[in-house]
């Protein structure tokens, strides 16, 4: 097969793009939904709209170095925009496309953006809101014209209108095209993708086209990915995960890209196209299995009895018997029996049912849920990486899966753990630099050139990491003890009532939590039980949910008994915070991780409370709408206790 080489010749994305339009012209590269009817482009279609959007752009005066703003949902034209830019020389900058226009303001200018390709007339309007704030933006093209008929301005431009311009250009100029793309070299920066900003401001990291050709490569031959792949590309453009996931290694292994028609389609697409590869952060798991969950608590009792018989089957050996480990005979004609009465037509509601590879990272993932998702058949496994690594530090192999580790580092890639606890990574795979910031840079490598991580971290006995937490986050107890607060949090959010969970301890003499509730299934929960209530404040707000989240967080408890060094980290009190915390009120980031600092200062009064032994406490809360109005949420807050466990008793 002869793929090997051309990776190894062919060394820029452009470069890759050309290659598969020569050997695979006819075979699909990208599938979008559009109006319920599935849309496809072949490489060579894919490799033509991208040279000709390209010379369009550069009849606009496009240049070498120029930064692009990407903004908008999955969508084929806008990864096609993403290669055109880079076939230039330029540096495309996808930004999350939920963003208000106040949050984008920030990239634009940092980037000094002079082109924006954005979807549809939403994005379009966000950058209309802003623009005299973005002294150099000097061109937005749209891809979808729904809505943009009375848009006269000579700065706003139509995809396809930029398409016919180019190649008018390639008619007239043949060969330009092919000497923009001959002039860019491995080294050059492919992309630019912004740091979720958790501490800060942002930061836009510079990846080589090296640098994401080699993870993309690392990854296509560790898990034997290729042609005949498929994908479903649902998850922001300006996510790491998502870049290397879809367009980095489908441009290297010639996979398809397949868009859903929106959000609120993703599950129905996924089951029509089955796609055999795929990847989600632990939240989209962890919201599956919600709906698994609420879907078998409306089931009938026979149907519940299944479930529940046939479940304690596969905990009990599916994962063995897909890790291809002995398993007894019985064992393995009841787990056939239940593939075909459970596993198999969940895997089919899930979309899952021909998935050979599975994978989630951004956050660590509870072992419970881990064990779930494998233990019906599905290869789900963990990788470690970051933005400024490409996403990709460490793999889990086939046969060697660990519930709590993330795996072994990753072929190509050097991990070792500094004197105080921190991972530091090592390969062709890390950022150039920090745009525009060599005192960010600096303290990001050391003299080695390995990236500190800032993540806590060791090796067990077999060679896979295990991750603690971030090791900023990583505090000690007023005893001493060790407290990792996100480990806390994501065992707290293995239970489907519990959304988002906000540990605090640090400094302390116990650990306390805030508790953001599903109102799914929380919801359906209290339906079930005749409890009546008019929203997510009001049910928070009920003593039977206060008691209902007691009794996950106890169970909490006694695990963390049984963690040796964490076990003092026990959730003494709590409460059910009376709104959900939110990207549009700072409260996370858009990949919805919790702003800690942030969160502790907007809520220092609740945490006051529950220091100082109250029962109650009162708060008023700003908040942002969709529309961008602002309004107050008000509620007097329960604060629960929660029993703990003494680690001799419970030994004993």
């Amino acid at each position: 097969m002869p793929e090997t080489a051309a990776w190894q010749a062919q060394d820029t994305f452009p470069r890759l793009l050309l290659e598969h339009a020569r050997v695979r012209g006819g075979k699909a590269a990208m599938r979008e939904k559009h109006l319920g009817i599935w849309q496809t482009w072949s490489w060579g279609e894919v490799a033509e709209r991208a040279g000709a959007l390209a010379c369009g752009l550069a009849e606009l005066g496009l240049r070498r170095g120029d930064n692009v703003a990407i903004i908008g949902d999955n969508r084929p034209n806008l990864y096609m925009a993403m290669l055109a830019v880079q076939c230039l020389g330029g540096v495309p900058v996808p930004l999350y496309q939920d963003a208000v226009a106040d949050e984008m303001k920030f990239v634009l200018q940092d980037a000094s953006i002079r082109f924006a390709l954005v979807e549809d007339q939403e994005q379009v309007d966000k950058l209309l809101e802003i623009r005299e704030q973005l002294p150099a933006l000097e061109h937005i093209a749209y891809d979808d014209p729904r809505g943009m008929r009375h848009y006269a301005q000579p700065f706003l431009h139509d995809i396809e209108a930029l398409l016919a311009v180019g190649r008018v250009r390639q008619q007239d100029h043949p060969d330009f095209l092919g000497e923009e793309i001959d002039k860019g070299g491995s080294d050059d920066v492919s992309v630019m993708l912004y740091t979720s900003g958790t501490t800060g401001k942002p930061k836009g990291v510079c990846l080589t086209h090296r640098a994401f050709i080699s993870a993309a490569q690392g990854g296509v031959e560790f898990d034997r990915l290729g042609p005949d792949d498929e994908v479903l590309s649902y998850l922001p453009m300006a996510w790491v995960g998502d870049h290397l996931f879809s367009l980095a290694q489908a441009t290297v292994a010639g996979f398809a890209i397949n868009c859903p028609e929106s959000g609120e389609t993703v599950m129905n697409d996924l089951r029509e196209i089955g796609p055999t590869y795929y990847f989600a952060p632990p939240r989209v798991f962890e919201n599956l299995l919600t709906q698994v969950t609420i879907r078998m608590e409306d089931a009938s009792p026979l149907k519940r009895r299944l479930f529940d018989y046939f479940m304690a089957v596969a905990r009990r050996c599916g994962a063995d018997i897909l890790d291809g480990k002995p398993v007894g005979a019985g064992d393995r004609l009841r787990y056939a029996l239940g593939n075909v009465l459970v596993y198999g037509p969940l895997k089919n509601v899930l979309g899952m049912s021909r998935i050979r590879v599975a994978y989630t990272a951004g956050a660590a993932i509870g072992p419970d849920l881990f064990r779930f998702y494998r233990s019906i058949g599905i290869n789900l496994k963990q990788l470690y990486g970051q933005t400024e690594t490409c996403a990709y530090v460490c793999l889990q192999p086939d046969g060697e899966i660990k519930f709590d580790s993330v795996g072994k580092p990753a072929p190509g890639v050097e991990v070792k753990i500094a004197d105080n606890g921190e991972i530091l990574v090592r390969g062709p795979n890390l950022l150039k630099e920090y745009y525009k910031r060599p005192d960010a840079t600096a303290e990001a490598l050391d003299g080695e050139g390995y990236f500190l991580t800032g993540d806590a971290g060791f090796f067990d006995e077999d060679g896979h990491l295990k991750i603690i937490d971030r090791a900023k986050d990583v505090g000690k107890l007023g005893n001493g003890a060790m407290f990792a607060p996100n480990y806390i949090e994501n065992k707290l959010k293995f239970f489907p009532y519990v959304k988002e969970a906000v540990a605090f301890g640090h400094q302390r003499e116990h650990v306390c939590a805030f508790i953001n509730i599903d109102i799914g299934a929380v919801g359906n929960w209290a339906e079930r039980r005749g409890i009546a209530y008019s929203g997510y404040a009001d049910l928070a707000g009920k003593a039977e949910v206060g008691e209902l989240i007691r009794q996950c967080v106890e169970q909490v408890n006694q695990q963390l008994v049984a963690e040796g060094m964490l076990a003092d980290s026990q959730v003494h009190r709590f409460l059910v915070l009376h709104k959900e915390l939110d990207p549009d009120d700072d409260e996370l980031t858009r990949t919805r991780k919790v702003r800690r600092n942030f969160v502790a200062d907007k809520y220092r009064v609740l945490i006051d409370a529950l220091y100082s032994g109250l029962d109650s406490q009162y708060i008023e809360t700003l908040v942002r709408f969709e529309d961008g109005r602002t309004g107050k949420v008000a509620a007097d807050l329960r604060i629960h206790d929660a029993k703990t466990f003494a680690a001799e008793r419970l030994a004993a």
